[in-house]
């Protein structure tokens, strides 16, 4: 996940997969990639079947009191 500049620069193997974002103010490219590693996040999950609302292990990481 990066801009297409930086995806230019790279040499992907044929198994390899690059997603473009735009390309934008650096302070900002943090929260543009990051909506995109969400969106490949959630469909991946949706792929495997998993339930999205619910991770495993999330007892085990935050604590409610």
């Amino acid at each position: 996940i990066g801009s297409q500049e930086c995806l230019d620069q790279l040499e992907l193997g044929e198994n390899d997969v690059a997603v473009p974002v735009p390309s934008v103010n650096p302070l900002l490219s943090p929260v543009v990639s990051v909506i995109a590693m969400q969106l490949l996040a959630y469909y991946a999950a949706r792929e495997r079947g998993t339930d999205i609302d619910k991770p495993r292990n999330l007892a085990k990481s935050v604590t409610v009191e």
